[in-house]
């Protein structure tokens, strides 16, 4: 099998492999000054997050830019990097473009949990290997904290405070001595010290405020930014539209979506979010996480729904079909809350568009 056909079948590549075009040419043209153990400058760095039209280099986070500047000095300190917010903000997103500019490399990652024990945030062993040889560096599997220490890489970990406390707490040698003690080995092998260029991402949503609150001590040794939703409606909706667009094409879809309905889909998951129309009408807000990463699912799923079953882009009640399993993951009463929206405040707009929404309200389970 080549390379080519192998990396159609992945999903989704890893940043540095969906952008190493643009690495490339980042890193043949950097003249700036880069910290210790980083792929390239700040300056170079920035640009590939925020996007270089004269240079060919796309924007691929949409946010407050002086966000990047805070996120890239934070990383080039002794302290690690938090990025805290609402759901779907592109927390995870903003962690894996980092770390590809930062180091070439963002699958240092671990996934936070109820079950996320220490072994696989710093290392395990081959128990096979270790019952005929004892602890040895052969023996040894090493983690993602581990691995990032030995190389000089940043490592990323999401939801922190999903991981019991304990768990939490592993980091705090690694993120204040620079240092991993493995007590089983003996010499030079039982201590790992950090190369230039390692420092930790964790993210963490605040939704999950209280489940695992991180300790006093961790929370010393990280610099917390706050990654706040889209402000304005025309740049979401962009961004809903170009990464609609883009999934829907890796799904063999071969028209891109609608504009038109697309703009019903965001305004009505704005005014969900925030409780209030474009009109200034106050309604109750959805307890479900209406953000824009959930947008951009749905409009994949529109297009989808259109496409394999009608041969169309999908239409404003395809809209409503797929909102359902939105609305109701977090609670059962955010269905009847979507109801009432439709009912009293989509019947009231303009357009085909919005009459097709309203028309098709009989579409939501219940």
């Amino acid at each position: 099998m080549t390379n080519d056909v192998a990396e159609k079948r992945v999903q989704r590549p890893a940043a540095e492999v969906r952008y190493a075009g643009e690495l490339a040419r980042l890193r043949a043209t950097d003249d700036g000054e880069r910290p210790p153990g980083w792929a390239l400058s700040l300056r170079a760095a920035r640009r590939f997050i925020l996007g270089d039209e004269a240079a060919g280099i796309s924007r691929k986070f949409v946010g407050d830019a002086s966000l990047i500047d805070r996120a890239l000095v934070s990383l080039a300190t002794s302290r690690g990097l938090m990025l805290v917010g609402e759901p779907g903000t592109a927390k995870s997103l903003l962690s894996e473009l980092l770390a590809a500019a930062v180091s070439g490399d963002s699958t240092l990652t671990i996934q936070g949990g109820a079950a996320t024990t220490e072994d696989q945030i710093k290392y395990s062993w081959n128990y096979a290997l270790l019952v005929a040889e004892g602890p040895s560096t052969r023996s040894l599997v090493p983690a993602p904290l581990l691995r990032g220490m030995a190389e000089g890489r940043v490592v990323r970990f999401e939801e922190i405070t999903r991981c019991p406390l304990e768990v939490q707490d592993c980091l705090l040698s690694p993120l204040s001595d620079r240092v991993l003690a493995i007590p089983e080995l003996s010499g030079e092998d039982a201590l790992v010290f950090a190369r230039e260029g390692f420092n930790v991402i964790a993210t963490a949503n605040t939704r999950d405020r209280g489940v695992n609150e991180m300790s006093a001590a961790l929370k010393r040794r990280f610099n917390f930014e706050t990654v706040f939703a889209i402000p304005d409606f025309a740049t979401e909706l962009a961004l809903v539209e170009q990464e609609a667009a883009q999934l829907l094409t890796g799904s063999g879809v071969a028209v891109p979506p609608r504009r038109d309905v697309l703009e019903v889909l965001v305004t009505a998951f704005r005014e969900l979010r925030e409780g209030r129309t474009e009109r200034g009408d106050s309604m109750e807000r959805l307890s479900s996480v209406m953000s824009t990463a959930e947008a951009v699912s749905v409009a994949h799923a529109v297009g989808l729904r259109g496409w394999f079953l009608r041969g169309d882009a999908g239409s404003a009640s395809d809209i409503v079909a797929c909102l359902a399993g939105t609305a109701a993951k977090d609670n059962a009463d955010d269905l009847a809350r979507l109801r009432t929206y439709l009912e009293q405040h989509a019947g009231r707009r303009k357009g085909a568009h919005w009459k097709e929404f309203y028309d098709s309200r009989h579409l939501l389970p219940g």
